[in-house]
């Protein structure tokens, strides 16, 4: 029996531990759950970056990290400083919950969502009884920026940053994933 209560302790552990926050990541192709960057090249020093979150990512964790893909980006191009031509934060929101739901193809009938379960429906009884309705609002951020990357001392614009200056002073703020023990 106490096995049986560490497996299920450490299965708990183990599906907690899958709810974080994006990490600084690349984005991995045909998988846009996943989140992280992606960065693609328009002209020789003009370049569209990008950063998605997850919903436990915050508007600002995904502009933060879009402003270090692009600064890190910029000094592996070999350039000293980018400029941003354009730049976008988009929110998708969507809600999910847990509590009835009323309606019916035929007649009136009551469905129930519930995480991890899905949708359940009944003609019977009262689905409000112990069960109150629970809504949440979710929503994921995806940032986006067309740069222009240069060589020298950065322009006088408040668009331009000093791609070496904004790597170290963000290094410290970037989280990345954790490597599987």
């Amino acid at each position: 029996m106490k096995k049986l209560i560490y497996a299920v302790a450490a299965s708990a552990l183990a599906l907690s531990a899958c709810e974080t926050a994006t990490p600084y990541q690349p984005a991995v192709a045909g998988h846009p759950q996943s989140g992280g960057y992606s960065d693609q090249q328009l002209e020789a020093n003009r370049w569209m970056v990008t950063f998605s979150g997850n919903e436990l990512t915050s508007r600002e964790t995904v502009e933060r990290y879009l402003l270090f893909r692009a600064a890190e980006l910029t000094v592996n191009q070999g350039y000293d400083w980018f400029q941003t031509a354009d730049r976008n934060t988009n929110k998708q929101s969507s809600y999910i919950g847990d509590g009835p739901v009323w309606g019916g193809y035929w007649g009136p009938r009551w469905g129930v969502y519930r995480r991890g379960y899905g949708w359940g429906y009944g003609y019977w009884g009262d689905p409000f009884w112990g069960r109150p309705l629970d809504v949440e609002q979710v929503s994921q951020y995806t940032a986006s920026a067309e740069i222009v990357m240069g060589h020298g001392p950065k322009p006088n614009n408040p668009r331009a940053f000093d791609a070496h200056q904004v790597v170290a002073h963000l290094r410290g703020t970037i989280k990345y994933p954790t490597k599987p023990s």
